[in-house]
């Protein structure tokens, strides 16, 4: 039998959750689950993104926070309501752990499937290999393209992002699955011009897709699953 998993719930500023996990901090042996809930709407960019990207002015009208995590890939938007955001926190040298990063994210990938799939959206593909970007805008916004382990629909659209930060004690994975999907907020806030804002919006509408588009009507249920099927 495999080892358990402790459960926290975490809330607070995105830019807190992002930093520190004290929970895992302090019991880095422990595998563990974080539901995260944001308390405020923020754009969180990734490690390698300049702050640049974001319009400072454009920012502070929208009423949004600026957040960065210590994983890459592009940025996203988090509100208290959208995406589901879970955290895993997996030790090194557990049973489940592989020194192959890609590969690593194969797991994580499954379990969102197979939750997703306890709720009624069936038919998940997990993205295996190298990541690519299935818009042109992967490198500036992360549902823009499909990284290792995450998922999408039998349509092609985009249900789960990740992302994995890992230390000397562990790998920490972020996962976020959108509601309702909608690029506009982020966008109206990145330094692009009208023109490029426009191209991108209609290019990333497609790309991705949201819980209620596959008619689930309690993202409850998705957590719960998620929990429930970790190995």
């Amino acid at each position: 039998m495999g080892a358990r998993w402790e459960v926290d719930v975490r809330a607070g500023p995105p830019s807190v959750l992002h930093a520190r996990w004290p929970q895992a901090e302090a019991h880095p042996a422990s595998r563990r689950v974080a539901v995260c809930r944001p308390d405020r709407p923020a754009v969180v960019l990734g490690s390698t993104q300049a702050e640049a990207t974001v319009d400072r002015a454009r920012l502070a009208r929208s009423g949004a926070a600026l957040a960065r995590r210590r994983s890459g890939g592009g940025a996203v938007w988090v509100a208290p309501d959208d995406p589901v955001w879970i955290d895993l926190w997996l030790p090194a040298g557990d049973e489940l752990w592989t020194p192959d990063v890609t590969v690593s994210f194969e797991w994580v990938g499954a379990v969102w499937s197979r939750a997703l799939e306890a709720v009624g959206v069936g038919g998940g593909v997990v993205h295996r290999g190298r990541a690519v970007s299935t818009t042109g805008w992967a490198s500036l916004v992360c549902f823009g393209g499909l990284g290792a382990g995450e998922v999408s629909a039998s349509d092609g659209r985009k249900l789960v992002g990740l992302a994995q930060r890992r230390t000397r004690q562990g790998a920490w994975y972020h996962g976020a699955a959108y509601t309702r999907w909608d690029p506009r907020p982020l966008l109206e806030v990145l330094a692009v011009t009208d023109e490029t804002r426009a191209r991108a919006l209609q290019d990333l509408r497609p790309a991705a897709a949201g819980l209620v588009d596959w008619g689930v009507a309690s993202v409850d249920g998705l957590v719960d699953g998620l929990v429930d099927g970790l190995p």
